[in-house]
């Protein structure tokens, strides 16, 4: 997916997931945890690569056989985040294939977060909408200074 289409409206194309979460900490916080290898590994996966600049590369590893990666096309600290996405080793959503964007706005002492995932097949949507459902309550609970405890998606993750 080229970085003028990463979010653009294909007619007839599936609509985007959609999920919003407000959470207890600053924009620049949030941010961190979606950006920052580091604290990404708090919330989503067992490993986890990030080069958060247009162009960069990012890679996350939920288990052995899960691996999210994709490219950042759009990043403008503490405010939006656009990458491209999609499974390694999948040929139905293979890296690239679909896109990410993260929107954060302060509010009410914290942040509200929205995403949009597009450009996932029909048939993909419904996975895709709990693997946010999943995700972003432990990014809440991590940003905000607390622990999610172990990923239960990630429980059977080794080096790959």
């Amino acid at each position: 997916m080229d970085r003028g289409a990463a979010m653009q409206s294909t007619p007839g194309a599936p609509p985007a997931v959609r999920r919003e979460a407000w959470i207890a900490a600053p924009p620049d916080v949030v941010f961190a945890f979606l950006t920052d290898p580091l604290r990404r590994i708090r919330w989503a996966g067992a490993q986890t690569e990030s080069d958060p600049r247009p162009g960069g590369a990012h890679r996350t590893v939920i288990n052995a056989g899960h691996v999210v990666s994709g490219a950042y096309v759009e990043v403008l600290p503490n405010r939006r985040v656009v990458c491209t996405w999609g499974w390694v080793d999948s040929p139905r959503i293979p890296p690239g294939s679909s896109a990410v964007e993260f929107d954060l706005a302060a509010q009410d002492g914290g942040t509200l977060l929205s995403v949009a995932h597009a450009g996932l097949p029909d048939a993909a949507r419904e996975g895709h909408a709990e693997v946010w459902d999943h995700y972003l309550p432990r990014l809440a609970t991590a940003a905000a200074g607390r622990d999610p405890g172990p990923d239960p998606w990630g429980a059977d993750a080794t080096d790959s």
